[in-house]
């Protein structure tokens, strides 16, 4: 796997793929700034009038509910359908579902239109999805949530509605029903910054341009952990900010091949 994320990161900064985001105004920045580092091309239209436009002619996209507003609600619409119509390949972050009822709704609607190439949110966000009596204080996941019953749950609803499930946390967690990977890169110190699910999320989606959905996954996972790895520091987060922005831009097949830390295995009864 290791050779594999290589050679995906390889692929992006060669291809230099237009990557359509349509996200929210707390992490546009950040978004665009990792699709650049990435080696892509961002694009963030988000007007109902334009978004589908854009989607047609962007070799990914991604739908982040964050923040979310009409005119944004509409645009993922327009362009979910637009990605399914242009073989498009797409990933849903579901910012939200697990703490509000119509973010929820409103993501399960999405993938009724277009079925996303990767589904991404927190634990608590995908157990939501899992089960409409799954409830979290504010965009944080439930610290008390077991990672066997992530498992199951995360599995059961990639088969369900046949796509690939990243469920973020401490571990991150990359399945397609079949079988499942666990991302052990990180650091703690990513939760001291606003933004950096969504940036793993766009991440995930300059992958999505060279890769198939699981791969792209598992890829976003371990190189913006590596990344997170990378910019440690005792500084603070304002530092930290910069130094993760820093190790984006610079990483390479050395520090993927010195740091992945993963676990796979096949999922033996569904």
């Amino acid at each position: 796997m290791k050779d594999k994320i290589c050679r995906i990161m390889q692929a992006v900064k060669e291809k230099r793929p237009l990557i359509h985001c349509i996200t929210n105004p707390i992490s546009i920045t950040q978004c665009a700034n990792t699709v650049l580092s990435a080696g892509g091309r961002p694009i963030m239209a988000e007007h109902p009038e334009e978004a589908p436009e854009i989607t047609s002619s962007a070799q990914a996209l991604m739908l982040n509910l964050g923040n979310i507003t009409d005119a944004r609600r509409e645009s993922m619409k327009l362009s979910a359908k637009t990605a399914a119509e242009n073989n498009v390949p797409f990933i849903l972050d579901v910012c939200g579902a697990a703490c509000l009822s119509s973010r929820r709704e409103y993501a399960l609607s999405l993938t009724e239109l277009a079925v996303p190439s990767v589904i991404k949110g927190n634990y608590s966000e995908i157990m939501a999805l899992y089960s409409n009596v799954h409830r979290a204080s504010g965009v944080d996941a439930d610290p008390t949530l077991r990672l066997e019953a992530l498992e199951l749950a995360a599995a059961e609803l990639a088969r369900k509605l046949g796509t690939v499930v990243l469920a973020s946390g401490g571990t991150d967690i990359v399945t397609d029903g079949r079988r499942i990977t666990h991302i052990k890169n990180g650091t703690p110190q990513l939760s001291t910054i606003t933004g950096t699910g969504c940036m793993q999320g766009a991440l995930c989606a300059a992958y999505l341009s060279a890769a198939d959905a699981f791969s792209a996954a598992v890829s976003a996972c371990a190189v913006f952990g590596i990344c997170g790895q990378l910019a440690e520091t005792d500084k603070g987060s304002g530092s930290f900010f910069i130094g993760l922005h820093d190790a984006l831009s610079t990483v390479g097949a050395s520090e993927v091949q010195k740091y992945t830390d993963l676990e796979e295995k096949e999922i033996e009864e569904v």
